[in-house]
């Protein structure tokens, strides 16, 4: 009998290693598992502002890969979440932000000047 409760307690902790690998090797979003910094700076994309419509609320930029969203770098226009977001900016900046996807297209849900 304590033969078979070693063997399934034994089990059952195989299989929690087993998931939470999974979880891991599908790239569960690290911002809800306890995350690092680094990990969140690293879903940061570097860009150019080159053009701002603060009538519309909107941002061009010039970017590099979008990892999160598996896109890869142009220039194309974005909505911003916070309307202050383009007051922050000018044509020609250099920045590093955070966009994703909204049913009413790409949103920068985060934007912050780039290191010099």
């Amino acid at each position: 009998m304590k033969a078979l409760k070693h063997l399934s307690m034994a089990a059952m902790f195989g299989l929690i290693s087993t998931l939470s690998l999974s979880a891991v090797a599908q790239g569960m979003d690290p911002s809800k598992t306890g995350g690092t910094a680094a990990s969140a700076a690293a879903d940061m994309t570097d860009g150019e502002i080159r053009k701002v419509d603060k009538d519309n609320k909107k941002l061009t930029i010039k970017h590099g890969d979008i990892k999160n969203l598996d896109m890869p770098g142009m220039t194309m226009v974005f909505q911003v979440k916070d309307p202050a977001m383009v007051d922050q900016v000018k044509v020609g900046d250099k920045v590093r932000f955070k966009v994703e996807k909204a049913s009413s297209g790409f949103v920068v849900t985060e934007l912050q000047p780039a290191a010099k």
